[in-house]
């Protein structure tokens, strides 16, 4: 499942990975959302209402350019910073490396500066 992030007026893609929250998640799209920043590590905002944790992992620990999903809070996370094992944190999907070593890099670290900054408003959406 691929889906567009889109901030700023540039989109990014991201691959879903294939489990049930992300799948729920997927089914809600297209979704406009405000981004807080939390622990100067991640974006999040709240899912209402919250997502499945059928089948879910105890826990993960998330790299930069993650989507996850906070079971506990029920809050959506894209991760601008690598970040440990938390119990509750379910993966949902990742930045997508369909381009080159050279340009995804640059995608990545364009994105993780755009996270970094202050509240942002963000539409998700499907992309075939």
């Amino acid at each position: 499942m691929n889906i567009s992030v889109t901030a700023n007026g540039k989109a990014y893609r991201f691959t879903l990975l294939d489990n049930p929250t992300a799948k729920d998640f997927y089914a809600r799209l297209p979704l406009r959302l405000t981004l807080k920043d939390y622990a100067n590590t991640e974006k999040i905002a709240m899912l209402e209402p919250k997502l499945t944790k059928a089948q879910a992992p105890k826990g993960t620990s998330a790299k930069r350019g993650d989507i996850t999903y906070y079971a506990p809070w029920g809050n959506l996370a894209l991760f601008y910073r690598d970040f440990g094992y938390a119990d509750g944190l379910i993966p949902l999907g990742t930045l997508s490396n369909e381009t080159s070593k050279e340009m995804s890099k640059a995608m990545s670290d364009e994105f993780v500066e755009l996270l970094s900054g202050k509240d942002l408003e963000v539409v998700f959406d499907k992309q075939p």
